[in-house]
């Protein structure tokens, strides 16, 4: 077996007004010029030109994806700075409107609005990814299916959401609930090997329906560009140390799946059914409540499931010497998601009687401070 289990990470963020709080319609072509000169092409657009994404190199260790998106973050943050704007880090912005998003003006993105209308436009939600180079690329598939039952607990650790349309949404994580209304998102489904993946992409391309594999957005696939295994269920991260403990913890369920090819072997449609159950409990409570186990048929708590989630990949957080990244993860529990924080902010803000709109002013006030903060 291959030691490395190498790994990328993309974060996506919004560009924020700090007077305002609310995001930008146009991105200023000179911030993006700066950023270019800052990072180079490790910063790019994305689909609407109020977000913007990092991306780190390939990295084979945590501290080094950490310090790469350590100097990601402070360079988009020093160039929106010297152009009077700021960076949110979040799955949603809690003022933005879609309504009033403008497209980046790139081919890949007039294709897509073209198809998408409505739903590309309310595309405002932002995302962590991240790689996983597996040893065997051609197991990617297998792999995909088997981590699948894990993907709940990713998102729920990653929850940073809950406003959308100045509106609490009830819901810790909502950026999946607007991102599933895209063609070819969600969980990815029942597949058994690579065949079938080819056979699937061949099908929609040959039909005409999509240019190629970049167009399948499942909250995991195998990446068209990377021989890699990407992870897209986590909202993008506000704590920079979130980010890493998800990356941790994915690169060590990656390891023990591919070690243990009898780990979650026994896939069904059953199972499918309870993932989609699962992940839709991570949208709705985060960690505070838990998740269905389909063999004991009972909710379990969350701190449990993922006691047991940890005892799974013992083994692999010896063999990666991230027993520190794990604990940030653990903290997580005791210290909750950023979702946590801005529900608290807000509810806080309200008490002393500030209308809604003031409230989730200051909800942003702490996502840019946050989000800087590395």
């Amino acid at each position: 077996m291959a030691e490395n289990f190498t790994i990328g990470v993309e974060e996506e963020y919004f560009v924020t007004n700090p007077k305002t709080r609310n995001t930008l319609r146009r991105m200023p072509p000179k911030m993006m010029a700066r950023s270019l000169e800052i990072l180079g092409d490790r910063v790019t657009h994305e689909m609407l030109q109020s977000q913007i994404e990092v991306a780190t190199g390939v990295c084979s260790t945590l501290a080094q994806a950490r310090q790469e998106l350590t100097q990601l973050r402070r360079g988009v943050v020093q160039a929106a700075a010297e152009h009077g704007l700021a960076i949110v880090a979040a799955g949603t912005h809690p003022l933005a409107e879609w309504s009033e998003q403008r497209q980046t003006d790139k081919p890949r993105y007039d294709l897509l609005m073209d198809d998408l209308r409505m739903i590309g436009r309310r595309n405002l939600v932002c995302g962590l990814h991240i790689h996983l180079e597996l040893p065997d690329p051609e197991r990617r598939v297998e792999v995909m299916s088997r981590m699948t039952p894990f993907l709940p607990y990713l998102l729920a650790l990653s929850t940073s959401s809950p406003f959308w349309n100045k509106q609490r949404t009830g819901l810790m994580g909502y950026r999946l609930a607007h991102y599933d209304e895209l063609p070819r998102t969600g969980l990815p489904p029942l597949l058994r090997d690579g065949k079938d993946y080819t056979s699937y992409i061949e099908t929609l391309t040959q039909a005409g329906i999509i240019p190629d594999a970049s167009y399948v957005w499942w909250a995991i696939r195998p990446s068209k560009r990377f021989p890699t295994l990407e992870l897209r269920v986590a909202d993008s991260c506000t704590y920079l140390d979130d980010t890493i403990a998800i990356a941790a913890l994915y690169r060590c369920l990656g390891r023990a799946l591919w070690r243990q090819p009898n780990l979650h072997a026994d896939w069904s449609a059953i199972t499918s059914l309870i993932v989609d159950e699962n992940k839709w409990r991570a949208q709705r409570y985060g960690i505070d409540e838990g998740f269905v186990d389909e063999r004991e048929r009972r909710l379990i708590p969350f701190r449990d499931a993922f006691a047991t989630l940890l005892g799974l990949v013992a083994e692999d957080i010896a063999h990666f010497g991230c027993e520190a990244e794990i604990e940030l993860a653990r903290r997580i529990l005791t210290r909750g998601t950023s979702a946590h924080r801005q529900l608290a902010i807000y509810g806080e803000a309200r008490q002393r009687g500030l209308r809604r709109v003031a409230a989730l002013r200051e909800v942003v006030d702490w996502l840019i401070a946050t989000t800087r903060t590395v």
